[in-house]
């Protein structure tokens, strides 16, 4: 084997740099859509804990529509279906459970 062989590249390309002004910036819209969505979760979350304890939930701020599902690999299935793909946040994905969080440390 070569020594080419043995290397192995996840990327074509190197990833760009991100320019600290950029990453500042989709901190602050996620932070931002995250506490949209929390305040509905807030208000949502005694309803459904009962039916649905620890299931995943993710709110669409905007219109205040839900989704549910008892898997994290289902909820981001019908979240593509729904939504499709997008490099923009649209939604925030909760576990309704006593906390709300769902592996976020």
């Amino acid at each position: 084997m070569t020594q080419l062989s043995q290397k192995r590249r996840s990327r074509i390309l190197p990833p760009k740099p991100m320019q600290d002004e950029e990453r500042a910036r989709r901190r602050q819209r996620s932070d931002e859509l995250a506490m949209r969505c929390n305040v509905i979760f807030e208000r949502l979350r005694p309803q459904l804990i009962e039916t649905h304890y620890n299931w995943h939930i993710a709110i669409d701020p905007d219109t205040e529509q839900y989704i549910i599902d008892p898997t994290l690999n289902g909820i981001t299935e019908k979240i593509v279906e729904a939504y499709g793909y997008t490099s923009e946040p649209k939604l925030t994905i909760f576990r309704l459970n006593d906390t709300g969080c769902c592996g976020k440390i």
